[in-house]
């Protein structure tokens, strides 16, 4: 995890059907995860989203 994974540890992911789970944005704070979702809804209604907190830590050697 890089240095700017640490100062965004909001995730919004994109479910896509017969795929990975596609990352597709990343918030310092929940508030702008949501509003930005909230956006997202309007210019595509049938897009499924979901929003977490990224606690994965990196893999020491």
């Amino acid at each position: 995890m890089y240095y700017g994974q640490h100062l965004y540890g909001w995730v919004m992911i994109r479910l896509l059907p017969h795929m990975r789970p596609l990352v597709f944005a990343r918030f310092d704070n929940p508030s702008d995860a949501k509003s930005h979702s909230k956006a997202l809804k309007q210019l595509m209604p049938d897009a499924k989203f979901l929003i977490f907190f990224d606690v994965s830590l990196p893999i020491e050697p």
